[in-house]
């Protein structure tokens, strides 16, 4: 990454724990994809869904050349599991990307 990955943590415990974790996720998308100019990554617990119980947000904003990917992934009671469904969209989309760019997308032939 040519930024830094930066890393929020709002309305959820800060761990040193939940950090890293973060941090090793990210640092796999990198290896996957090396072409990633920035990372930043939003941990939140919103508060409308009080009648739920703890509901978890995981925001990622991943730079490109050319683009920005964007997931949110909304509401799941576990940090973890919200962070790793989030991460596993990112990378399906970073693939896309990859296949994208290096002309990998299946063109139809024109109808005549």
């Amino acid at each position: 990454m040519q930024i830094p990955l930066q890393i929020t943590i709002r309305d959820v415990e800060h761990s040193a724990m939940l950090e890293t974790h973060i941090r090793d996720m990210a640092k796999k998308l990198d290896e996957f994809f090396s072409h990633i100019m920035s990372c930043r990554v939003v941990v939140e617990m919103p508060h409308k869904h009080h009648h739920q119980g703890k509901q978890f947000n995981v925001r990622i904003d991943i730079g490109v050349p050319g683009r920005e990917i964007v997931v949110n992934h909304n509401h799941h009671e576990d940090v973890y599991v919200a962070m790793r469904d989030a991460f596993d969209a990112a990378k399906r989309q970073l693939e896309d990307y990859a296949r994208k760019i290096r002309g990998d997308t299946k063109v139809h032939e024109p109808r005549v």
